[in-house]
C-alpha cells in the first residue's frame, strides 16, 4: 500500500490517516495506544472530546522502524 504521507521530520499527520497507514480502525489504533507503551503520544490542539488528534510524522516512523527490528531479530 502506498500512500502520500511524509513520514520525516516534525510533520503532523491527522489520525484518519495514521490508521489508514497502519491498517487500523480507529478503535483499533486506540487499543494499539493503549497496550504498547512505546506506541507515539497524539497531539490534541483542542481540548474538547471531540478535538482532532495529529501524530509526529518522525515519531510515527521510528515506532515503525524498530517494529520492523524486533520483527527481524524473531
Amino acid at each position: 500500500m502506498h500512500l502520500d504521507i511524509p513520514l520525516d521530520g516534525k510533520a503532523l499527520i491527522p489520525q484518519p490517516q495514521v490508521c489508514q497507514l497502519l491498517g487500523k480502525s480507529r478503535s483499533g489504533l486506540l487499543k494499539l495506544r493503549q497496550n504498547d507503551p512505546d506506541f507515539p503520544t497524539p497531539l490534541k490542539p483542542g481540548h474538547g472530546r471531540q478535538a482532532r488528534c495529529y501524530y509526529v510524522a518522525g515519531e510515527i516512523r521510528t515506532w515503525l522502524l524498530i517494529q520492523i527490528s524486533k520483527r527481524d531479530l524473531v
